[in-house]
């Protein structure tokens, strides 16, 4: 199948005729505002370090549970030991992460195991306040000399340790209400190709990587689709699992075997959801009615594209939506409701929500080029990204009743705080991120940037104090039609480029929304 290409449209008369209707266009919007709810900005600073984060779309989660309590991790003031895990423990910047939770009045120090000085992750929350994520143990693994890490969950301020399955290392990665958890465990089959020791450590001494289900004080190995190795990422709330497994033990033109997604259920084990041709696919997200979203690659390996799993087969999202070309799927709700960032016809990568096949252009910021949204509620609101045309600048944004806004708004004005990344939304309308605090760049971004929560100012929450100017934010329903073509700095460069093209170049925008698991 031939592949469309969309190229900038560049209206002939455009600008003659808004001019010509400058004054009804005015009337118009005046009396058609969308009204956004304003929000209190809940900074969660760190543990004595420089930053902390809300983990990265596509790793697991949930982030934030329904009841609006957070987890992700932040720096101390513990200076990182040599021989530190850097899974959890990212460089830069050079202090000790903690795992940290939000909510029940305040930011909590969840700990480690072993001493202050090992690091540790909490990537998920259930509706009960169960935490689950990794922690390093104190312990050298041989193979590779840096620190071990353990799957754990905290309950009630405690960590308990789950464990692995004869192995170095274990990570879970995701929980349901029913307080069942998933991940990876290390196993003591020696294995050159490990997804963890040989993927992410870069070591051929490791041994398999399994997926693992933990319930009722067990883990179970999930077994795979034919290879040593599988990984699982996401549970629903039907104890449905995501994830990926090699299906063979031959290593590809890439350096490892085939990789393909699959969905694990307990009648029927593990399911290969196939590929779009390539070698190499992974899980994105997971619903509660089993369809999934995540990348797989075209045949040749050299280029990925979105695909949803409806339950029966694999679509590419990028050649089958109507309207645009989907190029990258970050997030799915129980409706079948996917985003991510999509080509128009006029516009060359924005923000995009995929309904029934039918792909909607969420716009940009004024005065921006590129977006993408991360994720979304049930209620229809949808959070992401929107970049400056230079590509500095990222601003977090909200789309509702057909309007994309800037959350930086919808703030009080002296918190000082530049709201960067949107992770994760609830159904009540709870916004979890990451931002630019005083003094923080954009360049720096990385080493000190700041978790953040946003409550709305609904009055159906408790707590309304320190929405600043509290009630509704009106803008003009007319600023939510995407910017023509010739709002837009156009240069040969961008003219010139692909849909593919400009994919590359947006994960190059969004490149601190890394994920934990190898992709490639």
């Amino acid at each position: 199948m031939k592949r469309k290409i969309f190229k900038i449209m560049m209206p002939g008369i455009a600008m003659i005729l808004v001019a010509a209707l400058e004054i009804p266009l005015r009337s118009f919007a005046q009396e058609n505002r969308v009204k956004h709810t304003r929000y209190k900005l809940i900074e969660l600073g760190t543990f004595g370090g420089p930053n902390s984060y809300i983990n990265p779309v596509g790793n697991g989660g949930p982030y934030m549970n329904h009841e609006g309590m957070i987890v992700g991790s932040a720096t101390t003031s513990i200076t990182i030991p040599p021989d530190q895990n850097g899974f959890p423990c990212p460089f830069p910047p050079n202090e000790v992460f903690h795992s940290m939770k939000w909510g029940d009045g305040g930011v909590s120090d969840l700990d480690s195991l072993g001493d202050a000085s090992n690091c540790s992750n909490a990537l998920a929350i259930n509706d009960d306040g169960l935490a689950v994520g990794t922690s390093e143990n104190g312990k050298l693994d041989p193979a590779t000399g840096v620190q071990q890490l353990r799957a754990v969950f905290w309950k009630d301020g405690k960590i308990e340790n789950l464990g692995t399955l004869g192995g170095n290392h274990s990570f879970a990665t995701s929980i349901n209400n029913r307080g069942q958890i998933v991940g990876f465990a290390l196993n003591k089959v020696p294995d050159p190709f490990s997804l963890f020791d040989f993927r992410i450590g870069g070591s051929g001494n490791g041994t398999q990587t399994r997926a693992f289900l933990w319930e009722k004080g067990r883990m179970q190995d999930l077994h795979t689709l034919g290879g040593p190795d599988a990984w699982a990422t996401f549970v629903n709330e039907r104890g449905e699992i995501a994830g990926y497994s090699y299906t063979n033990s031959t290593p590809n033109p890439t350096g490892f075997p085939t990789q393909d997604p699959f969905l694990w259920t307990k009648e029927a084990g593990m399911t290969d959801l196939g590929s779009l041709g390539g070698t190499v696919g992974f899980p994105g997200g997971l619903n509660n009615r089993g369809q999934v979203i995540g990348q797989s690659n075209l045949a040749g390996d050299q280029i990925a594209d979105p695909f949803l799993w409806d339950g029966q087969k694999m679509i590419d999202m990028f050649t089958a939506g109507i309207g645009g070309n989907f190029q990258v799927a970050n997030a799915i709700n129980d409706a079948g409701e996917v985003v991510g960032g999509a080509a128009f016809p006029n516009r060359l990568s924005d923000a995009a929500l995929w309904r029934n096949g039918v792909i909607t252009d969420l716009g940009t910021l004024p005065g921006d080029c590129f977006s993408q949204a991360f994720a979304l509620n049930s209620r229809g609101q949808v959070v992401g990204g929107s970049v400056s045309c230079d590509g500095n600048t990222i601003r977090a944004f909200l789309w509702e009743h057909g309007e994309i806004v800037d959350l930086n708004i919808l703030i009080a004005p002296n918190s000082g705080f530049l709201l960067v990344e949107t992770n994760a939304i609830n159904d009540r309308g709870e916004i979890a991120g990451n931002a630019l605090p005083p003094g923080c760049t954009p360049a720096d971004f990385s080493t000190c940037s700041q978790a953040y929560v946003l409550i709305p100012c609904d009055g159906q929450h408790s707590d309304e104090k320190g929405c600043g100017d509290k009630g509704e934010a009106s803008t003009a329903a007319i600023q939510n039609n995407p910017a023509p073509a010739n709002q837009r700095p156009t240069s040969a460069m961008e003219a010139g480029m692909t849909a593919r093209e400009i994919e590359a170049r947006m994960r190059a925008r969004f490149a601190r929304l890394f994920r934990l698991s190898p992709q490639k």
